[in-house]
């Protein structure tokens, strides 16, 4: 990436966020692959946000994705999507 400078942290990404293009970064705090997707924790001094690396990833993303250890430094591009909330049921 040519530029790196964070633009919002993980403890102040917020629905204000979505849709935006935001850069986080942060240490990888945990890593795991399900059914093709790739759920790594980003944690930086302000809070811990989740980022998906799913099958609409470029290869090259989903290789890196992939390598990550805990611990490692990175900077990640993208654009938050909108959560979707599910009602309990009764």
């Amino acid at each position: 990436m040519e530029n790196t400078k964070r633009t919002v942290t993980c403890g102040e990404l917020s629905a204000s966020d979505v849709g935006k293009t935001v850069i986080l970064n942060g240490w990888v705090h945990r890593s795991r692959e399900l059914g093709g997707l790739t759920f790594i924790l980003l944690r930086d001094r302000y809070g811990i946000t989740q980022v998906v690396v799913g099958d609409k990833s470029s290869d090259q993303v989903k290789k890196i994705a992939a390598s990550l250890k805990s611990e490692y430094c990175v900077a990640v591009k993208g654009t938050p999507p909108a959560r979707s909330r599910s009602k309990p049921t009764t």
